[in-house]
Formats: C-alpha cells, sequence, structure tokens
C-alpha cells in the first residue's frame, strides 16, 4: 500500500511521474482546478476585504472524491500541480477542501515543483519540498476577482447599452482595442503612389538591377518621383547620357555577424510556430502540454520538454553542458564558441524562476523520435530543438557589398551578401511578420566588381508602387503587440486570442484579425465611456502590480480596493446617465437624402449601417459601402422552382440568392456556390459531396441533393473505399493527439490510418 499521495493536474503527467516515484507513491490527477467562484453576484463581497465564495467545479466533483479516500489510507500528500500561479493555487484549494473534509489530520502536507518530467528532475523536486506559497496564490486570487469584478460589472451593462449576450473582459478589451485601432488606420489610410527608378547591369554573364539613389547631387526621397511622366522623363534623359554603360563609382564590402536568436519563452514560441507552422496559439500551447506532460518514446513515458508557461530566457548549467556536447558532436568543435552564451531575460515581469522553453536532453534528436509523435507534436518539439540548439551555435558570418554606379550626374546602388559562415543558421533561422521586399534586395549575389569598371546598362526603367496601409494583425503578431504592451501574461495570450473569437469580435480574414461589427460597437463603448480600463499603460500596471503581490511587496486586498471603488462609481454613472443610441449610433456629417435630418452609423441585427437618426418617421437606410439597400438586386437568371426572376437579398448573415416569389416561393441558394469535392454522396448514390460553411463559418461537407439526402460530415471525404467494411468513402480526420488520420465515417467500423497530405 502507498505511504504517500502525490496531486498533478492531468492524468497524463500522472502516469509519468508514477513510474520515477516507485511503490511507496500514488499519483492522482485533479484534472485542472477543483473549484471557482460562485457563478453568481456577490460571489466576490466588496464590503468585506473581497472574500471570495468558492464552489466545486462539477466536473470535477468525482476526481476530489478520489483523492479524498485515497489520502485516507496514506501517510502525507504531495502537491504537485504546475509551477505557476495557477498551479499554486489548485494546491492551495485541494490543500483547504481536504482541511475542510478532515482527512488531512496528523498528516503531512507538501508543495513540490516539476520544471520538467524526468526521472532526475521529479525525484530531485520530491527531496525538496516547501509550503505553498500564499503570495503567488494571493496574486491569482487577485486577478480571478478582477476578471470576475470587471465581468459581472461590465456585461450587463452592455446586454442593456448594445445588445443581449455581449460581455467584456479586463485584458481581452484592450486586445480588442489594438484590433480595432489597426483596422481604423487601415481605413483612414490614404495611399500614395512613388516610382523607383532601376537600371538593369549585366557583368560578368550575370544580371545585376541597381536603383537610383542620388540625382544631381540629391538624395532621392521616396515620393520625389510621384507620376508616370516625370519617371519616364528622368528614364529618357539618363538612357541618352548613359549611351548604353555606367561607371563602377564604388565598392563597399563589409563584414557582418548575425547573432542567434534567444531559446524559446511562451510568447516566441507562440509567434514562430504561429509563422512557420501555421498553429494558432492555444493549438501550441496544447501540443506543447504534450510534450512536457510525458510521451513514450520507446523507454516509457518522458517528458520531452520544460515547463512551457515562461518568461524566462535562461538556461540551466546542466543544460547547457548537455547542449554544448550535442553541437559539438553533431555539428563539429568549429560551430561551438569558446562559452556558452548567456541570455538575459528582457521581461521586467518573470513570474517565477523558470527556464526557457527546452528539450529535455539535446541527446533526444527529433528525427530519432519522430515515429513516436503525432505530426503536430514533431513539428513544435523539431522546432523547440533547432531554436534550442542554435542558441548555443556561433554566429553567422557575412559579407556584404554596395556598389554604386555612376551615370552622369546619377547615382544607382546594388546591394548584396554572401554567407561565409553559416554557423547557427545551419540548424534554425528565425522568421519575421511583415518581411518587405527591400529586405530581399540584400540577400542577392553580386558578381565581383572594381572601382573604374565599366557595366553595359540594359536599360533604365521606372517601377510604381503604392504605400501600403499597416497590415493587419496576425496571431504572431498580436501576441508581440499583448507583450510589448505588458497585456496578459505568458499563460493567458492563448486564451486572450481563443476568447475575442468565441465572442465573435473578432473573424480571421487569411489569417489576419478584422473586427467584427459588434466587436467595433464594443470597442467604441468601452474606449468611450471606459477609457482608463482599456488604456494599454493602465493595464499593464494592473499586472505589474499583480505581480508585485506574488513577490510579496505589497498587499492583495488594498489593490482591489484601489481599483474597486473608481469602477463601481464609473459603472453606476454610464448605468445612469449614457443611453442605448449614444453607444449604437455614432452620428456622421451628412443629412439624410429623404427629411435632411442628420445620418448615423447605427448597429443592426445584421450588423452595422447607415440609418437616418428620425427612425421610425423616417425609414432610409443603406449599408456602409454607400449603396441604398432597400432595392434587392436582380440576376439575369429564374428560380428552377417557380421560375420567377433571382434577386440578391441581405439576411442576418449577410448576402443571398432568393425567390422574388417569396413567402410564395422559399427557394433560397448561397451567392457562393459550394466547392465539388468530385465524391460521391455515399448515401444517396445520385449527388456530389460538396464543401459548404456553417452560419457560424465552420466548413462541413454534404450531398448538394439536400434536402432529398440529408447526408453530411465535419471531415473532408476521400474517394475511397474502406478496406475494412466497404463503405464507399474515407474521410480525414484531425485530432490534438494524433494529428492526421484517415478513418471510416462509420462509426462503428472504427478504421483509421496515419495520413500525411503530400507537400
Amino acid at each position: 500500500m502507498p505511504k504517500y499521495l502525490v496531486i498533478v493536474e492531468s492524468p497524463a503527467k500522472a502516469k509519468t511521474i508514477e513510474k520515477y516515484l516507485g511503490k511507496d507513491f500514488q499519483v492522482m490527477a485533479s484534472y485542472g482546478h477543483v473549484r471557482d467562484l460562485m457563478p453568481k453576484e456577490g460571489a466576490v463581497d466588496t464590503e468585506h476585504d473581497f472574500e471570495m465564495k468558492y464552489q466545486l467545479i462539477e466536473k470535477n466533483i468525482k476526481h476530489v472524491d478520489a483523492i479524498r479516500k485515497a489520502l485516507k489510507k496514506c501517510d502525507g500528500l504531495y502537491l504537485a500541480p504546475d509551477p505557476d500561479r495557477e498551479g499554486e493555487a489548485i494546491a492551495w484549494h485541494l490543500q483547504q477542501i481536504l482541511l475542510d473534509a478532515g482527512v488531512l489530520k496528523n498528516k503531512t502536507c507538501a508543495r513540490v515543483v516539476f520544471y520538467q518530467i524526468t526521472k532526475n528532475a521529479v525525484q530531485e523536486a520530491m527531496k525538496n519540498p516547501r509550503d505553498i506559497s500564499m503570495d503567488l496564490v494571493n496574486a491569482q486570487q487577485a486577478r480571478r476577482a478582477l476578471d470576475y469584478l470587471v465581468g459581472f460589472n461590465l456585461s450587463p451593462l452592455l446586454w442593456r447599452k448594445v445588445r443581449p449576450g455581449l460581455s467584456a473582459g479586463r485584458v481581452q478589451s484592450p486586445a480588442l482595442r489594438l484590433i480595432c485601432e489597426r483596422e481604423a488606420d487601415i481605413e483612414k489610410f490614404i495611399t500614395q503612389e512613388y516610382w523607383t527608378i532601376h537600371a538593369a547591369l549585366s557583368a560578368d554573364k550575370q544580371n545585376i538591377t541597381a536603383r537610383l539613389t542620388h540625382l544631381k547631387g540629391e538624395k532621392v526621397e521616396q515620393f520625389d518621383i510621384g507620376d508616370s511622366k516625370k519617371s519616364q522623363t528622368i528614364c529618357d534623359d539618363l538612357t541618352k547620357k548613359a549611351k548604353g554603360k555606367c561607371r563602377v563609382a564604388a565598392v563597399t564590402k563589409k563584414e557582418r555577424k548575425r547573432h542567434p536568436a534567444a531559446p524559446f519563452t511562451t510568447s516566441t514560441l507562440q509567434q514562430e510556430a504561429s509563422r512557420k507552422l501555421g498553429f494558432s496559439a492555444q493549438r501550441t500551447m496544447q501540443i506543447a502540454q504534450q510534450l512536457y506532460e510525458g510521451i513514450d518514446t520507446g523507454d516509457g513515458p518522458a517528458g520531452l520538454i520544460t515547463y512551457m508557461r515562461t518568461d524566462s530566457v535562461t538556461l540551466a548549467q546542466e543544460a547547457l553542458t548537455d547542449l554544448r556536447d550535442c553541437i559539438q558532436s553533431r555539428y563539429g568543435k568549429e560551430n561551438l564558441p569558446a562559452e556558452a552564451r548567456v541570455y538575459k531575460t528582457k521581461s521586467k515581469n518573470a513570474q517565477e524562476a523558470h527556464e526557457a522553453i527546452r528539450p529535455t536532453s539535446a541527446m533526444r534528436i527529433p528525427a530519432d523520435i519522430k515515429s513516436s509523435l503525432t505530426i503536430e507534436q514533431f513539428k513544435l518539439y523539431d522546432l523547440i530543438w533547432k531554436r534550442t540548439i542554435a542558441s548555443q551555435m556561433i554566429d553567422a558570418t557575412l559579407n556584404t557589398v554596395a556598389v554604386d554606379f555612376e551615370i552622369s550626374d546619377a547615382l544607382f546602388r546594388a546591394n548584396g551578401s554572401t554567407i561565409t559562415d553559416p554557423g547557427f543558421i545551419t540548424v534554425y533561422q528565425e522568421e519575421d511578420d511583415d518581411k518587405k521586399i527591400s529586405d530581399e534586395d540584400s540577400e542577392k549575389i553580386l558578381p565581383p566588381l572594381e572601382e573604374g569598371q565599366t557595366v553595359p546598362v540594359e536599360a533604365i526603367t521606372g517601377e510604381q508602387h503604392f504605400t501600403e496601409p499597416p497590415p493587419r494583425f496576425s496571431e504572431a503578431s498580436l501576441v508581440k503587440a499583448l507583450e510589448e504592451f505588458g497585456i496578459g501574461r505568458p499563460s493567458t495570450y492563448a486564451s486572450i486570442i481563443a476568447t475575442l473569437k468565441h465572442r465573435e469580435y473578432v473573424d480571421m480574414d487569411n489569417k489576419r484579425f478584422k473586427p467584427t461589427d459588434v466587436g467595433r460597437v464594443v470597442n467604441f463603448f468601452l474606449t468611450k465611456y471606459f477609457t482608463m480600463y482599456v488604456d494599454y499603460h493602465f493595464t499593464a500596471k494592473l499586472e505589474d502590480d499583480l505581480d508585485a503581490v506574488s513577490c510579496g511587496e505589497i498587499e492583495w486586498v488594498p489593490l482591489l480596493e484601489n481599483f474597486w471603488t473608481p469602477f463601481k462609481t464609473l459603472v453606476t454613472d454610464v448605468q445612469d446617465n449614457v443611453k442605448r443610441s449614444d453607444v449604437t449610433q455614432e452620428p456622421i456629417d451628412e443629412q439624410c437624402p429623404k427629411c435632411k435630418k442628420q445620418l448615423s452609423i447605427r448597429l443592426g441585427k445584421r450588423g452595422r449601417f447607415i440609418g437616418c437618426t428620425a427612425y421610425p418617421e423616417c425609414d432610409y437606410t443603406r449599408n456602409l459601402s454607400g449603396d441604398a439597400d432597400s432595392t434587392p438586386e436582380t440576376i439575369d437568371r429564374a428560380c428552377p422552382d417557380c421560375n420567377s426572376p433571382l434577386l440578391i437579398r441581405h439576411g442576418k448573415y449577410g448576402k443571398f440568392i432568393g425567390c422574388s416569389g417569396y413567402p410564395k416561393c422559399k427557394h433560397i441558394e448561397p451567392l457562393e456556390q459550394p466547392e465539388d469535392t468530385k465524391v460521391e454522396c455515399p448515401k444517396c448514390k445520385q449527388g456530389q459531396i460538396v464543401k459548404r460553411k456553417s452560419r457560424r463559418g465552420k466548413i462541413f461537407f454534404s450531398c448538394n441533393k439536400y434536402p432529398e439526402c440529408d447526408y453530411a460530415t465535419w471531415n473532408q471525404p476521400v474517394a475511397e473505399k474502406c478496406p475494412n467494411c466497404d463503405w464507399p468513402i474515407l474521410t480525414i480526420k484531425i485530432t490534438k493527439t494524433k494529428g492526421s488520420e484517415k478513418i471510416c465515417p462509420q462509426k462503428e467500423c472504427g478504421y483509421s490510418v496515419p495520413f500525411e497530405e503530400a507537400q
């Protein structure tokens, strides 16, 4: 019978750790948080020092009961949830529940933390237990209380002032503001035309493109050549002066070093996984959790990476030794710097004494364990392994060259570079979010050229450009912005993004965030009436204060008091003095063409539109694009059911094609025709399976003979017969644990094989 009970958060971690501890220990899982605030008003008692009223989370009651029963038979308890504030809070909640149940009487109780799930790390941690840190617990309680107070007071206000069902969050709201402000910058951006002049040259049978940099002794600025006429005049003049050749005026050579990036923090891992692998922040954290908790690679379950919620870039001495040994054996001593590289953590808010995210063993080469991992697990582990290895390799050495070509009173420049020693680039190179074309010019390789050399000129031409608005945020660039502004913490970036998507405040347009109409109105309301609480600096200062609570520098109750008193006053003021029309209508400087009253941008069931402020006396409306939307657009096609003309109509979910005979004829069809998968419907054997989009934007596949045939599936169909049960098709299913699989859609069959799409 085991003497000690060890509690971790997940069953996967429990299975891995139990193997390392032996027969004296039983390891059980809490399955995450065990209790939370009561979901009703008054759960945080603002009148009595913010006393918090908790209740057990219903789905975890059975797990708490199992822990309580198991502890009765043991001598002591080790609380080992994750090594961060959330984990510390889970440990404290479990301790309180077990104390209240009376099962901790005369038993030892200690907190242990595992920064990596390996045999040595787990056994070493068990030798060094400690008490629960109430500073960390109070920081988490303060954060939870703040989120509750903001949500429970702002959300009902949004229901009354905007529309029912909306909600606002303390950290998500400044993130929404970032996205909305970027969209406003894009919309007000005025595109400006400009031209660049290029000389097409050749030397040593190699083509060179040089750009005009100086003309008549003056530097050519971006907007100096603003139209095609001026561009053509300059080209004609310089072509005449060149007479088919130019002179090399200067050759400037430099040696440049490029340093490797620091090992991953939570933020940089989410950014790079988004750029290189196309993973969402939430998906990245889910896969990283699997790698941390333990995977069987042949010698039993073992954690493959260190803890994945960290803002530290430091590496333990034992890890540095391991990495340097690996580099020397795989890439040679010449790629190893004389001393280990030491990276300084930039974040002033590093929560705990974590390491950077790294492999638990550098010698666990990704290719060697690929067969034990899902496709997604392998991709992420490979990324972490390469980044960590590269961080301890020598700099890359590049030779850069800039060549100036002279044509009369004009100078053209060509840039190029060559890598003389790749160093860390052999293994890994960090990517940029929005790489500009000018960055790529410097990567060209130029032929050997000398000052005074004459080079043939093939042509001198102008190239038209237009300035571009700032890009919308991708997941990578949004995480980077959140980190730079100090909004949230490493453990919250993924949930911030997921919440904005779930509330439908943002849409993804080509993997970029675009605010929805509702998101815009919510942001307008919050920035106008709760300006301070969506201010970036205020949000960051509050995060700093929470960090100070976790370090024991300040008390959590006064922090809440300082926040709550002015916030509650403002909520009451807005509730009493702001009308719904003040929020859902934005007056514009335009008169109604019907009644001459002022027009405004309004929020309706279908989204934002322009309408008359004199409504309901005046019913003038038009959509935001400027077209009056009272009259449906006719298309040159008849209804297949009743032969009446078809119209393009506006509905709750956008435009669609409908019959002009409505309501007698209810024929409708989507404006965009569904994509044909070329797979025959296995049910009716008459229709084809087509790719459709649900009202909520989710992709599914169904028979094009609907409603006569109702066959549908969430997974992409493949025109292959199931070898197990002979069902006419298979489907491609993607799951968190198994990656992509080819499966039989008949549940009772159970056929499945791994599937890797051809590149």
